[in-house]
């Protein structure tokens, strides 16, 4: 009889720690520092300026009958491109509570792939530096401003345009050996996208990255610096920031800064905002639908509001294609994006307002305390414009603890900018008993929030960039 032997002993199981306590500080560490190893602060203006005289940059309006592959369909009237692929202008009809309920129908961007909005990260003299890419952008008033490493839908990174490599784009597909520090499925504009989303990364890399000229490495001061400044940082490399670590008043606290409500009861009540309101969004044709009159040149509100779609001829000298033409969308007048803050036992809030947007995949998120466009509601008396809206417009500059303008995606909207601030709060504007749809919130957990897929919109992710990144501390 063969004597057997027994199987081998599996190898011991190498165990990791769930989390990096360590990475806190070094974000910190990077936020608290405003001059970086390639350029300083002060003269990323002229490296810019620098990078739009070395390319050919033009933006120009025209018909919709001078658009390039892109055709309004015979049957729907939806506005696509004749390779299926980028996005398609149709109609959405969105009702919000029982029937009848609000309803109202508007264009609205179909895009359902998702894209890589990416950003690398690399030490240099023990100090995380993050590599921004100097972006033009065919929406933004200025053309060019930096944005993340990468920022490419999967029509780009994939050529269906059939122009040049997206560079970097391997870092954050699995073939470039970095660590993952964030990855996490967010939402874009929910007024004018119907249920996007994009992949937001951080990616560390310790190797060597071949520098190319339209790239540069800053460090997150540095960043956070030129937030402070009007349209320098794009909307896509805000979003990504956001998910950096957010670096609470006490690091050493067990359990993070103390709130006014348990991070379960805030759950507990985005949970119940998003089980109360039944919203219904449905794709329709865009041809015909209520309330809109489509030109030559331009499909418009027929009371002139909200925003109206229009076609542009582009040239850019650092794109993957440098000729092409395409719908943007256009936002009548400038938006007024706004947090309300208060010091709640000495601890920083903010007022968070469970939105309802008819683009979004999951009903409601949380946005901002105001997320308007004024001159969409100047026709209205006092007691009918959204709450909150007045106290932030005639805020005292006293009062005002951040403003810049930031453009919107420039990839998409034309001339898309809005007021984002910071607005100290106190009782009588903004009582700790909160209204209907409002919640305090501690800015720690809004960013703890950022771990799970569209729990806050893209307006607070920019507000919340400036926190992580040290451009404004409550």
């Amino acid at each position: 009889m063969t004597a057997r032997t027994a199987p081998p002993a599996p190898a011991p199981c190498a165990l990791r720690p769930r989390t990096d306590r360590h990475l806190p500080r070094r974000f910190a560490r990077s936020a608290a520092t405003e001059q970086g190893v390639m350029l300083s602060t002060d003269d990323v203006s002229d490296w810019l300026a620098d990078r739009y005289r070395a390319h050919r940059f033009r933006v120009d309006r025209i018909p919709f009958a001078e658009l390039d592959a892109w055709s309004f369909d015979p049957a729907t009237g939806n506005l696509g491109h004749r390779s299926g692929k980028f996005f398609t202008v149709e109609g959405l009809r969105v009702t919000v509570g029982e029937e009848p309920g609000r309803t109202w129908h508007q264009p609205i961007i179909s895009q359902p792939e998702v894209g890589i909005l990416g950003i690398l990260c690399k030490e240099f003299d023990g100090v995380l530096h993050f590599l921004m890419q100097a972006k033009m952008e065919p929406g933004n008033a200025n053309l060019l401003q930096l944005s993340p490493t990468v920022q490419a839908t999967r029509s780009n990174y994939t050529k269906a345009h059939r122009g040049a490599d997206v560079r970097y784009v391997e870092m954050f597909t699995g073939r470039g050996g970095g660590r993952v520090i964030a990855d996490v499925l967010q939402s874009e504009h929910g007024s004018w996208f119907y249920r996007k989303s994009n992949r937001n990364m951080l990616v560390e890399v310790s190797g060597e990255v071949p520098l190319h000229e339209d790239f540069c490495w800053l460090t997150l001061g540095q960043i956070g610096a030129l937030l402070r400044r009007d349209n320098v940082i794009n909307m896509d490399a805000r979003t990504v920031l956001a998910c950096a670590p957010y670096s609470e008043p006490d690091p050493e606290r067990d359990g993070g800064a103390p709130a006014l409500h348990a991070d379960t009861e805030l759950l507990s009540w985005f949970s119940g905002e998003r089980s109360r309101h039944d919203v219904r969004a449905e794709r329709v044709p865009l041809a015909g639908i209520p309330g809109w009159k489509r030109g030559d040149r331009s499909i418009d509100h027929e009371e002139g509001r909200y925003f109206s779609v229009v076609a542009v001829g582009v040239q850019a000298g650092n794109r993957e294609v440098t000729r092409w033409t395409q719908p943007l969308f256009e936002p009548v007048g400038l938006g007024v994006t706004a947090f309300l803050t208060r010091r709640i036992g000495g601890e920083p809030h903010l007022l968070v307002h469970a939105r309802v947007e008819g683009g979004f995949a999951d009903t409601v998120e949380l946005g901002p305390t105001v997320q308007y466009t004024p001159a969409n509601y100047a026709h209205l008396p006092a007691t009918e414009r959204p709450l909150f809206l007045d106290h932030v417009l005639e805020a005292d500059a006293s009062r005002i603890r951040y403003e810049a303008r930031h453009s919107e995606e420039g990839g998409r909207f034309l001339n898309a900018e809005s007021r984002y601030l910071f607005v100290e709060a106190d009782e009588a504007t903004a009582p700790l008993a909160a209204p209907p749809g409002y919640f305090w919130a501690a800015p720690g957990q809004l960013t703890g929030f950022l771990r799970h897929n569209h729990y806050l919109n893209v307006q607070a992710r920019t507000l919340l960039s400036c926190l992580t990144s040290g451009a404004v501390r409550l």
